[in-house]
């Protein structure tokens, strides 16, 4: 991949869609030389990001992520916003494999010229999203997307990932009232910002009354996620499109009061600092992995982990004093 830096950064400001498609496979990329390549783009285009509404949606299997990015990116657009989408695909523990097949599942918003779908695979990352997703989200803003949505794998992880790194986090939940709040780990109802009932439509417009009625009780009882913002609970159909002025309206109100009393810009720098450790901790490992005398012991010590014969203690003792003494 030949490298223009300054080239290369003017056609993302200029809007260029195959040029920001070519940066985030730079940012994506495991070899060194691509690295600092990407590591000089990011620092130029600085500058140039920190205008755009960041926005992480999960939710439960089934809750119709994709349908609703779909309708509520195109409800955005339609009020000239630019959406991009980075949308985190579940790898194979086994192959490392993912489907990136968000373009097909969102094939409307996917036309649009003010859309830009990026699937990228979660990988090992904990809480399902990719460990660039964060470099990626700036470009898009350097390309003048002012409205970034972050979908992640789902409710099963932990989604401290994304909501480290988003202005306002989204939890979906269906129509099904408190049993299946029951069934949500506690931890990641108290990270969402705004609660949206989906699938509020036909058959299931009562329900979703309802469970919006049970998820504001239940709510009510926990700590709000951000400073004094008690958060709202909402039903949408993303198939009819009723609702999503609601919910637009909710996360404007959102960035509102936060960023007038200055919460917002105390997450982004706290995020910031956390996504400085969080590097820090990911190449550690990877240096860690690729020392020759770790690559030459780890297999055995790993077996004897296993087996049961060695406390993984010590095999990671001995592997760290080894690590530490190579020099």
């Amino acid at each position: 991949m030949s490298f223009d830096r300054a080239a290369l950064a003017t056609a993302i400001r200029n809007g260029e869609r195959r040029a920001l498609a070519r940066a985030i496979t730079l940012v994506e990329s495991t070899r060194a030389d691509h690295r600092r390549h990407a590591e000089e783009l990011l620092e130029s285009l600085l500058p140039d990001t920190g205008r755009a509404v960041r926005i992480g949606i999960s939710g439960v299997p089934g809750v119709g992520k994709s349908t609703f990015i779909e309708a509520f990116g195109q409800y955005v657009i339609d009020r000239g916003h630019k959406v991009a989408v980075l949308a985190i695909d579940p790898s194979s523990q086994r192959t490392g494999g993912s489907i990136l097949g968000d373009k097909t599942r969102m094939e409307h918003l996917s036309r649009r010229p003010e859309a830009f779908i990026r699937p990228s695979p979660a990988g090992a990352t904990l809480g399902g999203v990719a460990r660039r997703t964060r470099e990626a989200g700036l470009l898009c803003e350097a390309a003048g997307f002012d409205v970034i949505l972050t979908e992640t794998v789902g409710v099963g992880q932990s989604e401290t990932a994304v909501a480290d790194m988003v202005d306002l986090f989204m939890l979906l939940l269906l129509p099904g009232g408190g049993d299946e709040l029951q069934g949500i780990k506690k931890g990641i109802v108290e990270l969402a910002d705004l609660v949206v009932v989906n699938k509020a439509d036909g058959d299931l417009l009562m329900a979703a009354r309802l469970a919006v009625a049970e998820y504001q009780h239940a709510l009510s009882l926990l700590r709000p996620a951000t400073g004094d913002w008690r958060t709202p609970v909402l039903m949408c159909s993303a198939v009819t499109g009723s609702g999503l002025e609601d919910v637009w309206a909710a996360i404007d109100r959102y960035r509102t009061s936060q960023g007038d009393a200055g919460t917002l810009a105390a997450r982004r720098a706290e995020q910031a600092a956390s996504w400085m450790w969080s590097e820090i901790r990911e190449t550690l490992v990877d240096t860690f992995r690729a020392e020759p005398t770790i690559k030459a012991a780890l297999p055995s010590l790993e077996e004897r982990v296993r087996a049961g014969t060695l406390p993984p203690t010590i095999a990671a003792l001995t592997l760290l004093n080894r690590f530490l003494s190579r020099a």
